[in-house]
C-alpha cells in the first residue's frame, strides 16, 4: 500500500466510513511493512501496536474523545500481548479497525473536545510517569492555567488533578493485571506521592487494595 493509499485508509477510519475502511483494509505485513522481529507472530504484534497508534491519532484528530480512544487502545494491545498466533492477530487488527469506525461513525460532533482539551488529554497521557501539574500542562500547550482549569472542568465535567489521578490508575489496573511489576514500583513509576498514598487512592478508585487486584485479575486467570 502506498502513502497516498495508506492515509486514505486511515481517512476512510477517521470519517467512518465503513464501506472504504472493508475494501482498503489489507492484512498486517502486506503494505511493505519492516521487519521488526524474526519471530513472525511477534512482528505481527508489533505493525498491529503501529497500526492501533494510527489509527487512533486519526480518530483524536477528527472528534473521537482522546480518553476513549487510548482506553480502546489499551484494550486491543492487551488482547494482541494475550495473541499467540499470526491468525488471532490478524484477526484482532480487523476488529480493532472496524471498531474504530463504528466509534466515529456514530459520533456527534458538537459533543466532541476543544483543541486545547485534546492537546490537554494527550499531554497527560503521554506524561503519566511524570509530575503533573496544571501549571506545567498549561506552559507546554501555551495557555493560562486558570483558563485551562475552567475549561477543562467544563469540558470533561472533572477537574485536571482528578482527571490524571483516574488515569494513573486505570494504568496501574493494566500494570498489575499484565505485568510482574510490584505494587511498589508501580507507585514510584506513576509519581504518588507514597506508597500508602497509592493504595488509599487505588482502593477508593477500584474497590481493591493493589494486592487484591493483582491477585482477582491477574492475566494468567485469562489464559
Amino acid at each position: 500500500m502506498d502513502y497516498e493509499s495508506e492515509f486514505a485508509f486511515y481517512r476512510a477510519v477517521q470519517e467512518g466510513d465503513l464501506d472504504t475502511v472493508k475494501r482498503r483494509l489489507t492484512p498486517l505485513g502486506s503494505r511493505h511493512m519492516g521487519t521488526l522481529s524474526q519471530n513472525p507472530v511477534r512482528n505481527l504484534r508489533y505493525h498491529f501496536i503501529i497500526s492501533v497508534a494510527m489509527i487512533t491519532r486519526f480518530c483524536i484528530e477528527n472528534g473521537l474523545s482522546p480518553e476513549y480512544a487510548y482506553t480502546l487502545s489499551d484494550l486491543y494491545i492487551q488482547k494482541a500481548d494475550l495473541t499467540d498466533t499470526a491468525e488471532g492477530i490478524q484477526q484482532l487488527h480487523c476488529d480493532m479497525t472496524f471498531d474504530y469506525t463504528r466509534q466515529m461513525r456514530e459520533l456527534v460532533k458538537e459533543h466532541t473536545y476543544s483543541r486545547q482539551v485534546v492537546l490537554t488529554l494527550d499531554y497527560i497521557y503521554t506524561h503519566l510517569q511524570e509530575p503533573l501539574t496544571v501549571a506545567a500542562i498549561a506552559d507546554a500547550i501555551q495557555l493560562n492555567p486558570n483558563y485551562l482549569s475552567i475549561l477543562f472542568k467544563k469540558e470533561t465535567g472533572v477537574p485536571v488533578s482528578a482527571y490524571i489521578r483516574k488515569k494513573r490508575i486505570k494504568m496501574a489496573e493494566n500494570l498489575l493485571k499484565y505485568s510482574d511489576f510490584s505494587a511498589t514500583d508501580i507507585s514510584n513509576y506513576l509519581c504518588f506521592s507514597s506508597h500508602s498514598h497509592f493504595i488509599k487512592i487505588f482502593k477508593s478508585e477500584t474497590g481493591y487494595t493493589p494486592r487484591e487486584y493483582r491477585n482477582r485479575f491477574f492475566r494468567h486467570n485469562w489464559n
